[in-house]
């Protein structure tokens, strides 16, 4: 299994606290899958107003913990085919996002496992399909495009 710690995401994410809604990568197969998992909290920030007598993790904050395992899963596969991140900006970006359903919330104590599939690349555009999951239970799938930037 290829495990990645939160020491070695923070060098593939540029997002920090509050905003790194990653904590460990559990397996990968480069240019293929990646899952992850995201320990949901009450400490988080955002459940102070989502909702205060009732916490539910914001659905966008579930897609953007989807688009960060991807961007993990592309930096990684990128550096195994010798593209060395040059540290000035590389960056991915949501390019768009299709057939989102949310199927169950999502509420502190819970464990989001985040399993997503490269289906399609075609220069700096990656197409993925995305699955969170707590438990055995979907909680969310979403056809996911990001699009590269490279350094300055």
């Amino acid at each position: 299994m290829n495990k990645i710690e939160i020491n070695e995401i923070l060098v593939y994410l540029p997002h920090r606290y509050p905003f790194v809604l990653i904590d460990r990568v559990l397996d990968y197969q480069l240019g293929e899958t990646i899952t992850a998992i995201k320990n949901v909290t009450i400490n988080e920030l955002y459940f102070a107003g989502h909702f205060p007598n009732h916490p539910v993790m914001p659905g966008v904050l579930i897609l953007e913990s989807m688009a960060q395992t991807m961007g993990i899963l592309v930096f990684k596969t990128m550096e195994s085919q010798g593209v060395r991140r040059s540290g000035n900006g590389e960056i991915f970006y949501f390019a768009g996002i299709d057939k989102v359903r949310f199927k169950h919330p999502v509420v502190p104590g819970d464990q989001l496992i985040l399993e997503v599939k490269i289906t399609r690349q075609k220069g700096g555009i990656i197409k993925a399909s995305a699955i969170a999951k707590v438990e055995e239970n979907v909680v969310c799938t979403a056809d996911l495009m990001i699009a590269y930037k490279g350094g300055e």
